[in-house]
């Protein structure tokens, strides 16, 4: 898939963009695809909506995701010596 980098977006437009990519629970990328289908009127298939989706339960896992206080090995011995 094509790459492409934007420099010296406005400061307004950036902020809007991401304002709307959190309440869509999207990236900033994901977003910026988006927004620009819509300028666009371009619909965007069915493979790209799936990685879409996929990008985002990601995004979501990685938000989620935390260390355990211990590690298993503690938590395993712990247990026995019940």
């Amino acid at each position: 898939m094509p790459i492409l980098q934007v420099r010296d977006v406005p400061n307004t437009i950036y902020q809007k963009l991401a304002q709307q990519a959190r309440k869509e629970h999207r990236s900033l990328s994901q977003q910026a695809i988006v927004e620009l289908a819509r300028a666009l009127n371009i619909s965007l298939s069915a493979k790209d909506r799936r990685y879409q989706i996929i990008q985002s339960v990601h995004d979501i896992h990685e938000q989620l995701s935390f260390e355990p206080k211990k590690n298993p090995d503690e938590l395993i011995r712990e247990d026995r010596q019940r």
